[in-house]
């Protein structure tokens, strides 16, 4: 991962610095308590510092992130598959893979407050104190724990640091199941830990994390062109689930910054309300990982080609995202101030498949004539959409709470509604206008709209 500072020294000064959202990161983390979207971890006890869980709300778009991703990327196609591995793997993976060795950062401490530093993250002397800084050391950041009753070192396992691996030590097993032929790649969503010195800046760097990662794997010399082509599809993705073009920016890894399993790495970086910060990365990965699991375990990882009759380790293009982030992202973007005054509205512009809800059906009132007919449609809509149900308070703050949540589109019943047409109202989150629509059309005309909102957001 490639820090603010570690850009200033490759040219991306001025680019960190352009004019960013008036929407600031309190904004984002005010909004988020007070509408369930993520609460600060372990709360009542004075919190876990960078740690965090997500809300009623917040989970559902976190999942919609997950499956749009997962939908875009395996269910869609017919060259990736997916898998689910295990958090914990064998402490060897870890040697080969040169996570052991190599997953460092450069660590400073205060000689005063004793506060700890990622080196190039601080200047000369400590934010806290102004007190002089010890020299730098590296500093692992992989989570260990223990496997089994006694804490020693021949029980000492890690928390993955990263789901890639469990797909390259299962590359053989996946091929031969999945009987898919090079190039193909396997994808994978999951939880992975970094033992981060400072993280911060909400969701966006934490110690816990969820990954969406896919690797591709294809034939040696090929690999710089599906390099290209899956960094044109990462960027495609974010555009066409509502991420505006103008906050996004393709970024190459100079030489002196690459991993050292890579031969070409690219971020997309998105313009958050602090600056620029990294969404996903796309590398070239070549054979390093195969080669390197090969070699540790004695386990042939190459690959027959059945067309040119000859044997080869493949080489590996991975792009490689945070889910947290991105819903972070998709967040930071939907969000806008419209009115003035008591007319004053927050609403969060989502595009439908990435909003929490989809549909609110609200009651125009508790009426006892209105709630068993609103209660109705609810049911004929929710094994469609995903639809919240919402009587409390006045139409106009129900109005308002579903726009601060994103929802696209709310269905009103009221007293006409039972009384005399048998029709429902949709209010459009977007534009605010309103349609009447008889119960027996309402799912028809609800495709339609967020048809309608989908071709917008991607505009």
């Amino acid at each position: 991962m490639v820090t603010p500072a570690r850009r200033d020294l490759h040219g991306v000064t001025k680019l960190a610095k352009r004019t960013l959202t008036g929407t600031t990161l309190e904004t984002l983390v005010s909004l988020s308590k007070r509408r369930g979207f993520v609460f600060q971890s372990s709360e009542i006890y004075g919190g876990l510092s960078s740690v965090w869980d997500y809300g009623p709300v917040g989970v559902e778009l976190k999942r919609n992130v997950k499956d749009a991703w997962w939908k875009s990327m395996v269910r869609e196609r017919d060259d990736v598959v997916g898998m689910d591995a295990s958090i914990l793997m064998h402490p060897d993976v870890w040697v080969a893979s040169g996570h052991l060795e190599s997953f460092t950062d450069p660590l400073v401490e205060c000689k005063d407050c004793n506060r700890r530093y990622r080196e190039d993250q601080v200047g000369e002397a400590c934010p806290h104190c102004e007190g002089e800084f010890t020299t730098a050391r590296q500093f692992n950041m992989m989570l260990k724990t223990f496997l089994g009753p006694v804490e020693e070192a021949a029980a000492t396992v890690y928390l993955r640091p990263e789901t890639a691996q469990a797909m390259f030590v299962n590359f053989e097993n996946v091929q031969t199941t999945s009987r898919k032929k090079i190039p193909f790649g396997i994808a994978q969503i999951g939880k992975s830990f970094r033992n981060e010195i400072t993280p911060g800046n909400f969701i966006f760097r934490t110690r816990e994390f969820e990954q969406m990662e896919m690797e591709y794997f294809c034939e040696p010399g090929t690999d710089d062109e599906w390099h290209e082509y899956w960094k044109n599809f990462s960027m495609d993705w974010f555009k066409s689930h509502g991420i505006r073009g103008e906050k996004l920016l393709m970024r190459d890894h100079d030489a002196d910054e690459l991993p050292h399993y890579s031969k070409a790495s690219s971020d997309i970086e998105y313009e958050f309300p602090w600056g620029w910060g990294e969404l996903e990365t796309i590398s070239n990965r070549t054979d390093f990982d195969l080669k390197a699991h090969a070699a540790k375990s004695g386990k042939d990882l190459s690959y027959f080609d059945d067309q040119k009759k000859e044997r080869y380790v493949p080489f590996v293009v991975e792009p490689a995202m945070g889910a947290d982030r991105s819903a972070l992202a998709f967040l930071a973007d939907a969000y806008d101030e419209e009115g003035e005054g008591k007319h004053q509205r927050v609403v969060l512009h989502f595009h439908p498949d990435i909003a929490p809800f989809q549909i609110a059906v609200l009651p125009l009132s508790r009426n006892d004539k209105l709630v068993p007919t609103a209660r109705r449609v609810y049911d004929v809509l929710r094994p469609h959409f995903n639809t919240q149900y919402d009587d409390s308070q006045s139409i106009g703050k129900r109005y308002r709470r579903q726009d601060e949540i994103g929802t696209p589109l709310c269905v009103t019943v009221d007293f006409d509604t039972v009384e005399d047409d048998d029709g429902v109202t949709i209010r459009n989150r977007d534009t605010m206008e309103q349609v009447r629509v008889p119960i027996e059309n309402l799912e028809i005309a609800i495709r339609d709209q967020l048809n309608l909102m989908r071709k917008d957001c991607q505009g």
